[in-house]
């Protein structure tokens, strides 16, 4: 599916014609098992044209693709580092987000951490992350809008990952009552509070919609934490109605939400999808280690 460069119609309630087009075009042959979106690269060092374009028309119906190397150097931090940076930059991602816990190159190690600060937030620990989309926090001229996660090292137990499209989320949301779209898309519709750390204020309150449209294509762009302690959603029948029924889509069995747990060397490229992760444990000799690389750019079709 050919995605036109102006994608405005999504959130045009009231053109039902061109909304149906779309929404038959993308349910049509959407995969209905993980393995499909499973892609082989041979060499993590260089990747061919051919598997990257294998990756590209995964991710144009789907929004994510998996990839699975066999070579280079994948246990390898630094050439695992360089490979990441060359498969982004093929797949249009250049602008690394500079986050909390980042390095000096912008990528962030995620691992069971005994560091004070990283200890605080839930990616650096073994618990269950609940279902999100990577920088909800970020402000709107932030928006992440492509992410890799590469698995350098597996965990022992556990650690596996749940990942849906937001498009489908987007469609089944519409399908069951537009105005849970109109809630959804209200600029104050989800409310992130402050981050503190002491007396130092690392992020200010963050306030805006679920869903928006990029503007320079006007892609879709969502922006989702499952979590409650502190989060603010806009009180109104319509959003609570909206936030239940994606609470519950999420935590169904949905066809429309793959599980996969990543072994070394095997990693996802998406259009930050929604996704989760089971509670893990390591042991002497397996411990979990993946990196995470977040970007401001959405991937080059």
């Amino acid at each position: 599916m050919n995605k036109p460069s102006d994608m405005s119609f999504l959130f045009d309630l009231e053109d039902k014609n061109a909304y149906e087009c779309w929404r038959n075009q993308k349910l049509r042959g959407y995969p209905e098992k993980v393995e499909s979106l499973l892609i082989k690269i041979s060499d993590f060092q260089n990747p061919s044209d051919s598997e990257v374009t294998a990756l590209k028309e995964c991710i144009n119906k789907t929004n994510m693709a998996l990839y699975s190397c066999t070579r280079g150097n994948v246990d390898d931090v630094g050439s695992t580092k360089r490979a990441i940076s060359t498969l982004g930059l093929l797949m249009g991602l250049k602008t690394l987000d500079s986050n909390l816990c980042s390095d000096e190159d912008d990528y962030t190690f995620l691992s069971v951490s005994e560091d004070i600060r990283k200890s605080r937030y839930i990616p650096y620990t073994n618990k269950p992350i609940n279902w999100h989309t990577d920088g909800y926090y970020n402000s709107a001229d932030r928006k992440i809008r492509g992410m890799g996660l590469h698995c350098i090292s597996p965990a022992a137990v556990g650690g596996e990952n749940a990942l849906m499209d937001p498009e489908i989320v987007y469609i089944l949301l519409r399908e069951e009552n537009p105005d849970f779209i109109r809630a959804l898309t209200h600029p104050k519709a989800m409310e992130i509070p402050e981050n503190n750390e002491g007396d130092i204020n690392i992020r200010a309150v963050q306030s805006g919609p679920v869903f928006s449209l990029f503007k320079d294509d006007a892609t879709l762009h969502m922006r989702y934490t499952a979590r409650t302690r502190s989060i603010k959603w806009r009180q109104d029948k319509v959003t609570t109605a909206a936030v239940k029924f994606l609470d519950n889509l999420l935590n169904s069995g949905s066809s429309f939400i793959f599980r996969y747990r990543m072994a070394a060397g095997e990693g996802i490229l998406s259009n930050n999808v929604l996704h989760n992760r089971t509670g893990f444990e390591d042991d002497k000799i397996r411990q979990r280690l993946f990196l995470r690389a977040r970007y401001f750019e959405r991937i080059t079709i």
